[in-house]
């Protein structure tokens, strides 16, 4: 969409304003970010300059649900989540998440602020905004990490490492609210790094020691078709993200689709989440991924998104008008993405 300069100016004045007259914290009362790492220091930098803002985790399938529209009004920020008109600070970096110029200009004149940077992560856009108002030094040695998780910029030989903030990472979850909690404390009081991994030592050294059966959980159920990695962890507990999948993969894969929660899961149990897909492309590889697989991730599920390297959508239904999933509703929505995957050099090529 062209932005004239009258639009231009407008939206300048607001952010002049805004920058000038209050602090981006002011009337801010609670925070919703996404329970990965990068939405937890997202959050946790938001949490430095004010200790006392209520802070809720969630997953932007919930957000996108309608779940939390109860929690979301100009008090609340959201943080690495899909976008909330309602919300009075947006704080993201994912291009599906990204508000139109028109409804930009809307939420701003609206009296929200909107902070959506095409950063390696949203804890980066959370970053670079508050660094002027915080001393946010306790967090620089951590930033290039999340940096390189989030954006698929970890080597391949750090990531088989499986060091101790890797392990951290996938120490967070949903289905544990009081660790997530007590994490983003940590950071946000501005704990060293080291202080921080070693208070959680004992979970960290579980994590390592689970790692080999988790390997061959994700060979056992990979198969590779068409450069595809489709690795099914449906029906059980354990989830893994594409990293692990593309390394075990190699360079066959340009990029991997893992299946993971339940056919009568739901978006509101943590236990048992409702049954969903991600698509990441392989960061290992020489080659830069050309495919925007947000595409696949849209395709049959019109509340998925995220970035064209890392998204994610929920399984659909054959027939909307019957409620529960089969076997065979997921085996529909592979079909469907392969053949997308098969017109790829078409279809899919990043703009």
């Amino acid at each position: 969409m062209y932005m004239t300069n009258a639009e231009t100016t407008y939206i300048f004045k607001q952010y002049i304003l805004q920058d000038c007259l209050m602090s981006p914290l002011d009337g801010i009362t609670r925070v919703i970010a996404d329970s990965d790492l990068d939405g937890l220091i997202a959050a946790a930098i938001l949490v430095s300059g004010k200790p006392d803002l209520e802070v809720h985790f969630a997953h932007p399938a919930i957000l996108r649900a309608g779940s939390l529209d109860h929690l979301i009004n100009r008090q609340t920020a959201l943080c690495d989540l899909p976008f909330h008109p309602d919300c009075g600070l947006y704080l993201d970096h994912h291009m599906t998440n990204k508000p139109s110029l028109e409804i930009e200009k809307q939420f701003i004149a609206a009296g929200g602020i909107c902070v959506w940077r095409d950063t390696p992560s949203a804890a980066r856009a959370a970053y670079d905004f508050m660094k002027n108002e915080l001393d946010l030094s306790h967090l620089e040695e951590i930033m290039p990490i999340v940096d390189e998780l989030d954006s698929g910029g970890i080597s391949y030989d750090d990531f088989m490492l499986d060091g101790p903030v890797l392990r951290l990472s996938r120490s967070l979850s949903l289905a544990e609210p009081e660790h997530l909690q007590t994490v983003m404390k940590q950071f946000s009081l501005g704990l060293p790094l080291d202080d921080i991994l070693e208070s959680h030592k004992d979970r960290l050294d579980n994590l390592k020691n689970e790692r080999n059966y988790l390997e061959s959980v994700v060979k056992k159920n990979t198969v590779i078709i068409d450069r595809m990695a489709i690795c099914d962890l449906s029906e059980n507990e354990i989830r893994s993200n594409g990293y692990l999948i593309t390394a075990l993969a190699g360079d066959e894969a340009l990029a991997c689709c893992v299946i993971h929660g339940y056919l009568d899961g739901s978006i509101d149990n943590p236990d048992r989440p409702a049954l969903g897909a991600s698509f990441y492309a392989n960061s290992f590889r020489s080659e830069e991924n050309r495919f925007d697989l947000s595409k696949l991730a849209t395709a049959l599920d019109s509340t998925g998104g995220g970035h064209a390297n890392a998204c994610g959508c929920r399984i659909q239904a054959r027939d909307s008008s019957i409620g529960k999933l089969t076997q065979l509703d997921k085996r529909y929505n592979i079909e469907k993405w392969l053949d997308l995957w098969a017109d790829r050099e078409i279809k899919l090529l990043k703009n």
